[in-house]
């Protein structure tokens, strides 16, 4: 049997697809739009499709025991009905809480007829990459609160907690593994981890809400700035972050990744990004 990651060359299907060859010896098999520009390893089996067009799935699911899905939420229901209709037999799914934006997803991947396992993870280490031209142009990061707490996980921690997942039988099935990172972190202390690992100095200016939004939205657009500003920042992480929890560690066997252990890892990319 297979074990399928759609998704497969996005930033966390990709690091999936890693985890398991680590992992098993079952087969993996890739869903991708371009499978030549894929880039995959040699021993995986790379498809062509999308989750955006169902009609594109035909025989992707076939042989497929286990299925990790970065789903497409407006056609995340057709998807599983394909899937279950197949034959597949456990559904790893990235998600959020059900009274989130994911809840639609959450939905539709339990009342399909196939067992299931949630990932919910906190906000992502790589996140930070938001502030890189704000960084590169001025040397400094322009936020509201300094002192606000989050639980970033590192994208890595995330694939390879559902590789465990993907490979550890019913150990898993029916369970919502909510993922934060190994502690809480400050915004103060997250800027200062990429100025350590860089050696690029940076400074924090404690800004208005609307002029933090106005200095990210050169990168991302006014909108989506406005969004992390007031609404991911000013409303879900000022109600309070969520307590690290430690699931990365139960399930993966070693300690979450650490604002400082990322930043050191992926030095050489964060450095370039701000010279």
């Amino acid at each position: 049997m297979t074990v399928l990651v759609t998704g497969a060359t996005g930033n966390i299907g990709r690091m999936v697809v890693d985890h398991l060859l680590a992992r098993t010896d079952e087969p993996v098999r890739a869903l991708t739009v371009d499978p030549v520009r894929a880039a995959l390893p040699g021993d995986v089996e790379v498809v062509r499709g999308s989750l955006h067009r169902p009609a594109s799935l035909d025989g992707v699911f076939d042989g497929v025991r286990a299925l990790y899905l970065a789903p497409h939420v407006p056609t995340v229901a057709e998807v599983l009905d394909r899937a279950a209709a197949a034959g597949v037999g456990h559904v790893v799914d990235l998600s959020g809480e059900p009274e989130s934006w994911w809840g639609t997803v959450v939905t539709a991947v339990e009342a399909a007829p196939v067992p299931w396992t949630h990932l919910w993870p906190a906000d992502f280490v790589e996140n930070c990459r938001m502030w890189l031209p704000q960084i590169a142009a001025h040397g400094v990061v322009r936020e509201p609160w300094p002192d606000l707490a989050s639980t970033p996980t590192a994208m890595t921690d995330i694939a390879e907690v559902a590789a465990v997942a993907l490979t550890a039988g019913e150990e898993y099935h029916g369970r919502a593994l909510t993922l934060t990172g190994p502690e809480a972190v400050t915004r103060r202390r997250w800027v200062a981890a990429i100025a350590g690992a860089t050696g690029v100095p940076i400074g924090f200016e404690q800004v208005t809400p609307d002029e933090a939004a106005a200095a990210l939205a050169g990168s991302m657009g006014a909108d989506r700035a406005d969004v992390v500003v007031h609404t991911v920042l000013g409303e879900f992480l000022r109600a309070g972050a969520a307590a690290p929890n430690g699931v990365v560690e139960q399930v993966t066997g070693r300690p979450g990744t650490t604002v400082e252990a990322w930043a050191a890892e992926h030095a050489g990319s964060l450095r370039a990004a701000l010279t």
